[in-house]
């Protein structure tokens, strides 16, 4: 069914052929304006544009008009029209931006008429339809360009609160000093780790890896900081000492976990030193790989032990492991993204490589870095950290040579 909004504009100097078209459109519709010429035809250029251009002009008048259309919101075609012409006069409209061409009268042959208006209002709706469609793309562009703005300055600050929850480099306990390594994937880390003095006497170090990427599993990350620095008050304070014994830390942060109902866990490595007894007493849950120690003149090995995930189990339990430091030492833990940039096929080749690295000489985090090129990648499969202890009683080596 046509609408009567559809308006086509007529530009011929014959009078009678503005009128013959005129009545044959009114009759199938149509809005019909007639003009002597262009000039003459202010609706062109003022109020509702027309949807189709029939014109009596030679192909330099039609050139004008088309130039003055390419201003307009909408495709608007024009149909040359003439009583005679030659194949030559055709392709010289057309060239001049025609759309199509009949002979006067037009509406002598009205099927075809009616099958070019059919044609051109087709093609200007399916424009109008683009260009609708490009706009809607343009603005859901743009507000994607500033949701992803606004998305990259929050990963930013989120990052910069990360940074900041870490401990400070190269701490310094009766003479074993504690380093670390953080290297994200993306702009936040599921990878987090802390260390710091109980007491006099001892010290406390965590590597953790939360399950998943991005902004969730680094909320994970704060609360594992805002939980020890509560636990850490409350130690102080004497209201509970549950941060001294390392399977009730690791149950403390399974209930809090499930608290959230975020549905992530955590897997960790957690240890305490005690500088006077010279013991570690650890606990693991279910923390890849195992951090490797190296004692003086001995090879370097994995710690033993094993345990489940924290936050996946209603009431899940930890063995505690010790380990006599009777000697000299280096601990080096890391979260399981330092197994992807070894280049070895399976999980036992890579965790042999790691071995044979420290083995070799790359006891410290910088020595390790370099020998994995960690600094020369610029896009890491996975979150990267690294947490080394240095016993310096009897060392004469820095701990970051």
């Amino acid at each position: 069914m046509v609408l009567r909004t559809q308006r086509i504009l007529i530009i011929d100097s014959d009078a009678n052929a503005r009128a013959e078209l005129s009545r044959y459109l009114e009759v199938r519709g149509f809005y019909a304006l007639g003009y002597a010429s262009p000039s003459a035809a202010s609706a062109l250029y003022e109020g509702p544009a027309p949807d189709i251009i029939f014109a009596d002009l030679p192909p330099d008048a039609i050139q004008k008009v088309a130039d003055r259309l390419e201003d307009s919101d909408h495709f608007i075609p024009i149909v040359a029209c003439a009583e005679q012409a030659t194949g030559a006069d055709v392709v010289a409209v057309m060239r001049a931006g025609a759309s199509d061409f009949l002979l006067k009268p037009c509406s002598s042959d009205r099927n075809a008429l009616d099958d070019v208006i059919a044609k051109l209002l087709e093609r200007a709706r399916i424009n109008r339809l683009n260009q609708l469609y490009r706009q809607e793309l343009e603005d859901a562009n743009r507000e994607l360009r500033s949701g992803m703005s606004e998305l990259s300055a929050d990963h930013r600050a989120g990052r910069k609160v990360q940074m900041k929850m870490l401990p400070e480099h190269n701490m310094e306990v009766n003479g074993v000093v504690i380093d670390h390594l953080i290297k994200p994937s993306l702009f936040l880390s599921g990878d987090f780790l802390d260390y710091f003095k109980l007491n006099d006497d001892k010290v406390m170090v965590y590597i953790a890896d939360v399950s998943g990427h991005g902004a969730s599993s680094a909320f994970v990350t704060v609360l594992l900081k805002n939980l020890t620095s509560r636990l850490r008050r409350d130690l102080r304070r004497g209201f509970n000492d549950e941060i001294m014994h390392p399977e009730l830390f690791l149950q403390r942060i399974n209930s809090e976990l499930l608290d959230t109902g975020l549905g992530k866990h955590v897997t960790i490595f957690m240890g305490i030193i005690d500088l006077k007894t010279r013991v570690l007493s650890y606990t693991v849950g279910a923390h890849l790989p195992m951090p490797i120690i190296v004692f003086e003149d001995q090879p370097a090995e994995f710690l033993k032990g094993s345990g489940l995930p924290v936050g996946l189990f209603e009431e899940p339990e930890w063995q505690v492991f010790q380990l006599a430091l009777t000697a000299p030492f280096r601990l080096l833990m890391f979260s399981d993204g330092i197994l992807e940039v070894i280049p070895a096929k399976s999980l036992d080749e890579k965790e042999r490589t790691l071995l044979e690295l420290v083995s070799g000489g790359s006891h410290t985090i910088d020595s390790l870095s370099e020998a994995l090129n960690l600094d020369e990648m610029t896009e890491l499969p996975d979150d990267i950290a690294m947490v080394s202890v240095t016993d310096t009683s009897g060392d004469s080596e820095s701990p970051s040579s």
